[in-house]
């Protein structure tokens, strides 16, 4: 009986799981627009700067090699999926387009945001800046997305034309049947901008971390993904563009001596969204700020405490940074390879700064016709992707980015 409830209530949420797709009526690619390339912004999260090497990703070295190769790509701080997400579709720091983290709270709204929370996630009110895809379509050019962080949203009240909401129930094949379903739409109705995000190998580098096989598995998964992917959109004949990316990389870390939360912290005196790779303390109570940093420093062991008024220049994370007053007050950041954890943490993390843990870097291959072949360029920040994709879609950015046009514009042909 009980095994019959629980096969119920697994296909009860089966079925609460939007598998649908949902398209804007009544838009349509102006002349102009018709003429542009293409590109499909692709994102594989937790694929760490080396693991195409380390693993032999036959494909993305091939097609790599065919375009432009980057020796790594610096994420923002922290180094975790949301905000780095969010970054690379936006040319913004995640302290000026406002997802400072996974889950964060709002002292003026009060309230917490969460990635897990849908209806957060859906909540316009949460996003700042102008993603790609927006831009796209008030440039009448069409956008669609397999998902991404903020395309659930009607951000400036704009949603990509044709979007998924974010469910991991349509296999991959199905995903790729549906790109190409898009590019063999009539040329009005056809999106320019694509974007497509695969959740491995982040799952496995965190369960089973990143040197271990099942790691190596889901990137050459990743790998025959993209090759899959690139043919189908050959047959086509379209002038297609594929920029791949990852939100941060992946680290192993110290799981026989987790750090307690500090002492210092008194949980009734704080709000405190998440922890892990960052303690991140709002103070009910602002004169509580100064007594237990004070403290927090006294003890510090195995990990860094900043005031939000001191925080490190090259995190971009700073109170003078914070445009929607969302980074705590006081931010406890453990250092490598300690983590924050009641109980023995998982085999792999990211969130650490990533100019001192070379493991939270980020991949960055492009290939396609408007792109320099066999080119290999040095790291850079991530805030930059946004210009560039502008740059080779032909849309005109309207807002200050924190990403500059120049940095990459030298892989263009």
């Amino acid at each position: 009986m009980l095994t019959a409830i629980m096969l119920i209530a697994y296909g009860y949420c089966q079925a609460q799981t939007d598998t649908a797709q949902h398209i804007v009526r009544g838009r349509k690619n102006s002349a102009a627009q018709q003429q542009k390339p293409y590109v499909i912004l692709i994102s594989a999260d937790g694929f760490r700067y080396d693991y195409a090497e380390k693993y032999q990703a036959e494909n993305l070295l091939r097609l790599s090699g065919q375009g432009v190769r980057a020796a790594s790509m610096m994420p923002s701080f922290p180094s975790v999926t949301f905000p780095n997400h969010y970054t690379l579709v936006t040319g913004l720091y995640p302290s000026h387009h406002g997802l400072v983290g996974n889950s964060f709270y709002d002292p003026e709204k009060k309230d917490s945001y969460s990635m897990g929370a849908k209806d957060k996630v859906r909540d316009s009110s949460w996003y700042g800046g102008t993603p790609l895809w927006v831009l796209a379509e008030q440039q009448q050019m069409l956008a669609a997305s397999l998902f991404w962080v903020g395309s659930e949203a009607a951000e400036k009240g704009i949603r990509p034309t044709y979007y998924y909401n974010y469910n991991e129930q349509i296999p991959v094949s199905r995903r790729i049947q549906i790109v190409k379903e898009w590019l063999s739409l009539p040329a009005e109705k056809r999106p320019h901008l694509i974007t497509f995000y695969l959740s491995e190998p982040d799952h496995a580098g965190h369960r089973y971390g990143p040197e271990a096989p099942e790691t190596a598995k889901a990137v050459k998964m990743v790998d025959s993904v993209i090759n899959q992917l690139t043919l189908a959109v050959k047959s086509t004949g379209l002038p297609v563009n594929f920029v791949f990316v990852s939100d941060h990389g992946m680290t192993a870390v110290d799981r026989e001596h987790p750090l307690p939360m500090p002492t210092a912290i008194d949980p009734s005196k704080f709000i405190i969204p998440s922890s892990g790779t960052m303690i991140d303390l709002h103070a009910k109570d602002k004169a509580d700020i100064m007594p237990v940093f004070e403290q927090l420093k006294k003890d510090e062991k195995d990990y860094k405490v900043y005031l939000k008024t001191n925080m490190p220049e090259h995190f971009h994370y700073s109170a003078k940074d914070d445009r929607m007053n969302r980074i705590g007050d006081i931010l406890v950041i453990p250092e490598w390879p300690k983590v924050f954890s009641n109980r023995k943490p998982g085999a792999g993390y990211h969130g650490f700064d990533p100019q001192q843990v070379k493991d939270m870097q980020a991949t960055f291959f492009a290939w396609g016709p408007g792109l320099k072949s066999g080119l290999k360029i040095p790291t850079f920040e991530n805030v930059n992707v946004y210009p560039l994709i502008t740059e080779l879609l032909k849309l005109d950015i309207k807002d200050q980015i924190d990403g500059k046009k120049e940095v990459l514009h030298n892989v263009l042909k």
